[in-house]
């Protein structure tokens, strides 16, 4: 294993990249994309040479993000612990899929086993939000328009869609940096006055919501027309 992490270069593993998300080619993506990506490669090489399975790295992404409530409720200045451990799950989730493709262990039931980390991983992060004063309903809501964003994907391309749709403003990334920026904001306001705390990561968590449903439709007009041009 450790030898087919030295080997495998980062073009190898952008081309194996993109056959895994719809012909999404990394090395012409965004900088920060690219940027992100291309670290998540150098961690991958990292974990597989010391011989570290992807669903040991799934499940400790998954056990950053359940601690995320757990930290943030004491709130006060606790919110930047929860940020700094949405940042290093979603690390993880990041690493998991790159030890998989440098060692060759991609498989359908670990992306399963991914695909379900991340939604648990969200919900954490919800619940850390709720409690920092978020709306329940709001909360709610942002998290069923997640899981359909990801449902929907996963259904259209099971029914024939051959890649990914469309990509969206309320991608998995963009969650993530919502998440860390709500925690973040909760941390400063609190500093004001528990009120000012609540405020931010409601304004924040409105975002989510406001992305979430203009995703949400793109992504519906992108599987329409896929799916109708595949039945013509």
């Amino acid at each position: 294993m450790a030898f087919v992490a030295r080997r495998l270069i980062w073009d190898e593993y952008a081309g194996r990249w993109a056959v895994l998300h719809g012909g999404v080619d990394p090395r012409q993506a965004s900088p920060v994309v690219r940027g992100w990506l291309r670290g998540s490669y150098a961690l991958g090489r990292g974990l597989a040479a010391l011989r570290i399975a992807p669903s040991v790295v799934t499940l400790a992404g998954l056990a950053l993000s359940v601690a995320v409530p757990v930290v943030v409720l004491p709130g006060g200045g606790w919110p930047l612990l929860g940020a700094a451990l949405v940042l290093l799950s979603s690390v993880a989730d990041s690493a998991d899929g790159a030890v998989a493709l440098i060692t060759a262990r991609t498989t359908r039931l670990g992306a399963f086993y991914d695909a379900v980390a991340d939604r648990l991983s969200e919900a954490s992060w919800l619940v850390a939000l709720w409690l920092l004063g978020a709306p329940g309903v709001l909360v709610t809501t942002c998290g069923a328009l997640a899981w359909l964003h990801e449902y929907a994907r996963a259904r259209a391309t099971a029914a024939g869609m051959p890649d990914i749709g469309v990509i969206t403003v309320a991608e998995r990334p963009t969650r993530v940096a919502l998440v860390i920026v709500a925690l973040v904001a909760a941390a400063v306001g609190a500093a004001v006055t528990p009120r000012l705390a609540a405020g931010a990561v409601t304004v924040v968590v409105a975002v989510w919501f406001s992305l979430g449903l203009v995703g949400a439709i793109r992504l519906a007009g992108a599987i329409r027309a896929a799916l109708a041009h595949r039945e013509s």
